[in-house]
């Protein structure tokens, strides 16, 4: 069933990325927006601490740059880093033009100026928030303006299954023609063409079982740029948050790292701090550092969490700079201007992904990937807090630039797509699989490639991935697709993603902790690890100005 419309740009994904891009390609072409449930229900919308820009006179851009490369462990790119950091004032002032309203303060003259806090890796307070709730800000604000403008259409409950590329249709060259997409809400499959495709369908942290992300960050866009023959890179790099609310009943409940940044100590169950052994600066170090401590001292004693103490602060202060945390843990019998919080760490952010230029275009012609999604060398081997709104913000300002480019050489070109084809499969009689593969695939990523890995542990998973495969495999091609079947497809094959960056990587760096190599190599550069899947096509792909020695085939 094709759509009944043509748009000149699919953008896959509602949240900080694909919005962004939407509104500032929308006044010279046609867009539709693709949510795979509610526009709202992504990353974006749930992101608390801010977004970090050099703002403060006292701050400077060299400052910025140099807290981004420290905490990439040596796999930032220099030039992205900086491109990044510069483009971060106006994606700020973007924002508000768009009705974000951040929290303000009276500065000593009087002049009322945006209140910037500070986050872990940060040599200077530099970001910008909207008390506690930055991303529901951002993600209300521009879907808002997305729904106000006549250009773009919003789709909610459509999960793509596939991108279509002229490849798969027999042609020569490989270019993006759209994508077949399932309508969840009319149980039908759309074929949908688009000479533009973007990727902004965010990160995968749900393929562990404890995360701070919503239920549907499996990973989609990562596993469909795969499967059309994009390489990946870094997917060894997934950053653990380390403070997620630790309660029954909010298992993935972000505590800010704002509330560090306020002066929140870690304590152990007895009261000591223990961060002071770890790093000098203490709760303020990255998140890599924090994470792996709090993991070391919950299995050095036994404990099922750590605490997270700010109530030596003011209360006024508190409900004033985290009203959010403050009412939801009020809420589960948790006062936090009198008790510590307890808090573990969980999945919160995929530093890899598909592999993009510094205009976010991927291996495919027409085919671009921004936000969380993508991996632009911003991040290297560990992200600071606060830089992931600002590469949606500025990487999708990039892919705008370059589609406007585009988009005139595209205007008369008429995309012919096959539909979709059902007449092999059913209707499933056992979702029982789905529930259970998902279950089984979440717990043993997380024992076995979590915070801490050794060689033995992803040799393990890597097995247990195999099975689980096959029998995807099977289900996918004998019954009829569901969104909870798209996910776990897409879970699966991120995961082996995942564990065969980390076989690959025989130190430990960044977010990449592991027993068997624990110490940095030093040998040599620094290098990424690039995964190119069966299907790649070298005469089309990206030029790559980064280390090859560690490119490994399918």
């Amino acid at each position: 069933m094709p759509d009944s419309k043509p748009y000149d740009i699919l953008i896959i994904g509602s949240g900080g990325a694909g919005l962004t891009l939407a509104l500032k390609l929308a006044d010279f072409a046609t867009v539709a927006v693709l949510s795979k449930v509610s526009l709202s229900e992504g990353s974006t919308f749930y992101a608390q601490g801010g977004i970090s820009a050099v703002l403060d006179a006292q701050d400077s851009l060299e400052s910025h740059i140099n807290d981004t490369l420290d905490a990439g462990g040596g796999l930032c790119d220099n030039e992205i880093v900086k491109l990044t950091v510069l483009y971060g004032k106006r994606s700020i002032d973007w924002l508000r033009e768009q009705g974000v309203m951040f929290t303000e303060e009276q500065s000593s003259t009087g002049k009322t100026q945006l209140h910037l806090n500070r986050e872990g890796g940060h040599s200077h307070r530099r970001i910008v928030h909207a008390t506690d709730a930055t991303g529901k800000a951002v993600s209300l604000s521009l879907i808002n303006r997305a729904k106000q403008h006549p250009n773009i259409a919003l789709f909610e409950n459509h999960n793509v299954i596939d991108l279509i590329t002229a490849t798969k249709l027999g042609q020569p060259n490989p270019a993006i023609l759209g994508a077949y997409v399932l309508d969840a809400t009319h149980h039908v499959v759309k074929s949908m063409a688009a000479p533009l495709v973007v990727l902004a369908t965010g990160g995968a942290s749900k393929v562990y079982l404890y995360s701070t992300n919503p239920h549907i960050a499996t990973g989609d866009g990562i596993a469909l740029a795969w499967r059309a023959g994009c390489r990946i890179s870094n997917m060894e790099f997934m950053q653990f948050h380390p403070t997620c609310l630790y309660h029954p009943n909010a298992r993935s409940f972000l505590i800010s790292e704002a509330v560090r940044g306020e002066g929140a100590t870690l304590i152990l169950p007895d009261g000591s701090r223990f961060m002071h052994r770890y790093d000098a600066r203490a709760e303020l170090a990255p998140r890599d550092i924090v994470a792996r401590a709090i993991d070391n001292e919950m299995k050095t004693h036994g404990v099922d969490c750590v605490y997270l103490d700010i109530s030596h602060k003011p209360a006024d202060f508190i409900r004033a700079h985290f009203p959010t945390i403050y009412q939801q843990c009020l809420d589960l019998g948790i006062d936090i201007t009198q008790q510590p919080i307890p808090v573990v760490p969980a999945a919160h952010y995929t530093c890899g992904g598909v592999v993009t230029d510094s205009y976010a275009r991927t291996d495919i012609p027409g085919l671009y990937a921004v936000g969380e999604v993508a991996c632009t060398g911003l991040h290297g081997a560990n992200r600071m807090a606060s830089n992931s709104l600002l590469e949606c913000l500025v990487f999708a300002e990039r892919a705008a630039q370059d589609i406007l480019k585009k988009l005139p050489a595209l205007a008369s070109e008429k995309i012919t797509i096959p539909a979709w084809d059902e007449s092999q499969v059913i209707d499933s009689d056992e979702e029982v699989v789905v529930s259970h593969n998902w279950d089984e695939l979440r717990r043993f990523m997380w024992d076995y490639v979590g915070i801490v890995r050794t060689d033995k542990r992803l040799s393990r998973a890597m097995r247990r991935l195999e099975l689980l495969k096959e029998e995807i495999a099977e289900y996918y091609g004998h019954f009829r697709v569901t969104s909870d079947l798209l996910e776990l497809r897409s879970l699966v094959s991120v995961a082996e993603l995942i564990v065969r960056c980390a076989q690959q990587r025989k130190e430990s760096r960044g977010l990449h902790y592991t027993q068997d190599y624990p110490e940095l190599d030093t040998s040599h550069p620094a290098q990424n690890t690039i995964l190119t899947p069966p299907n790649f096509n070298a005469a089309h792909a990206l030029k790559l100005n980064i280390p090859e020695s560690m490119h490994g085939e399918s």
